[in-house]
């Protein structure tokens, strides 16, 4: 006979909430049941202690009923029912049936009423809530034998048909209701098991297409621009712009390779800076604009840089996404003349990036490109900014990032 695990068992309640729930439910109803009814039965044996009566074995009975409904409440709620209670409950009740003699009054017997007629029925009913059926149905059937054969020849064959026919029928529907509940209790678990095993799947693949975007786009900002630099001319090979632009890029491979999550880089690095807590700070963002700049000496820029500073994360951002800004006019529009101006707009901080270029439609720029998409809208919103492109041919391009809240 298999135990049922303790009503408190947390990982069958995390794991398997509906079966847990029903655990505890089929294990402190017959704690309570068995209390109740084992009392109350002492009581009432006392009640008529008339011959063929034996006083001093009722005595003894009644004792050994109330110590067994005590610990038997405290042993179910403490840790559980298990098959020591469910074959001790069964061995007292099939005992106490077989010495009704002894133990019960004629007059008491007729009607089902007695208190032995009660702990019968509270016994079955425990059996089949608390133990599997190919255990509890036996276990029924066993003190419906034990209750008949006492009672009849306790010399009331009547009540012992009566009584035996209500244990048989309390035992197929207790059965059939823990089977039914037992059932769909565990469909109820496996669909929720299966929900958890999706939802996992589902968050894993999520996580490593959100760590290969921000691989691609960390690669888009740092190799793929230097490349595309050198080979529109931007970068003269043996400059000392691309000295270190090389080198930035080198440390961004290696810390891609050792997929290590590293502090909120150097300001002055032309790789992209790794974001941190958007709480942590503060950090100067004009400062790593003018570091920023001074990596792209190619380009005619305009600065307007006031002091202001933000959360480090934030700071990285911005910088970031500006840097991806000029890292596309170097690529589009070489020639163009480059305002950056750095603000505070209702309290939040705003960085425009302006240039005089050809311009574009940003309703044309593919899905497959990651300079608007991923480097300048996506690393706005990762610290709950925004990025705002304007933009049309031969019209020019403003780039606005946004942060809307500095406390």
């Amino acid at each position: 006979m298999s135990a049922l695990p303790a009503p408190t068992s947390s990982p069958s309640l995390l794991d398997r909430p509906a079966g847990g729930a029903l655990q505890l439910i089929f294990t402190t109803l017959p704690a309570l049941l068995r209390l109740t009814c084992g009392l109350f039965g002492a009581v009432t044996a006392l009640a008529v202690r008339t011959p063929p009566v034996r006083v001093p074995l009722l005595l003894a009975a009644v004792a050994a009923l109330t110590g067994w409904s005590l610990w038997y409440a405290a042993r179910a709620l403490r840790v559980g029912i298990g098959p020591g209670l469910v074959a001790g409950d069964v061995t007292f009740t099939v005992a106490a049936s077989l010495l009704a003699p002894l133990l019960v009054a004629p007059e008491v017997l007729p009607g089902e009423g007695s208190w032995l007629a009660v702990l019968a029925s509270t016994t079955v009913i425990n059996a089949q809530a608390t133990a599997p059926a190919r255990w509890s149905v036996p276990a029924g059937l066993l003190v419906t034998a034990g209750y008949a054969a006492g009672t009849s020849a306790a010399g009331n064959t009547v009540e012992a048909g009566a009584h035996a026919a209500t244990l048989l029928m309390q035992t197929a529907c207790t059965a059939m209701m823990a089977a039914v509940m037992r059932r769909w209790i565990g469909r109820a678990d496996t669909a929720f098991a299966d929900f958890q095993r999706l939802r996992r799947h589902v968050v894993l693949a999520r996580t490593a297409r959100e760590v290969e975007r921000r691989q691609n786009r960390d690669l888009h900002d740092t190799v793929l621009a230097t490349l595309t630099m050198v080979g529109l001319g931007a970068l003269p090979a043996g400059s000392a712009a691309l000295r270190d632009r090389a080198a930035a890029d080198l440390r961004t491979l290696v810390g891609l390779a050792h997929a290590r999550a590293g502090p909120v880089g150097d300001p002055t690095d032309a790789g992209p800076t790794e974001v941190g807590p958007v709480d942590a700070g503060p950090v100067d963002v004009d400062a790593g604009l003018r570091a920023l700049l001074a990596t792209h000496p190619q380009l005619r820029v305009t600065a307007t840089l006031p002091p202001c500073a933000a959360p480090a994360g934030v700071t990285a951002a911005l910088v970031d996404a500006t840097a991806a800004a000029l890292a596309n006019v170097a690529r589009h529009a070489p020639d163009a003349t480059v305002t950056v101006r750095l603000g505070r707009s209702h309290g939040g901080i705003v960085v425009e990036v302006v240039d005089d270029g050809p311009g574009f439609d940003p309703a044309t720029i593919p899905l497959h490109r990651y300079g608007v998409r991923e480097s300048i809208r996506g690393r706005m919103a990762e610290v709950g900014g925004r990025a705002v492109v304007t933009s049309a041919p031969g019209m020019g391009t403003r780039i606005t990032l946004e942060w809307p809240h500095v406390d």
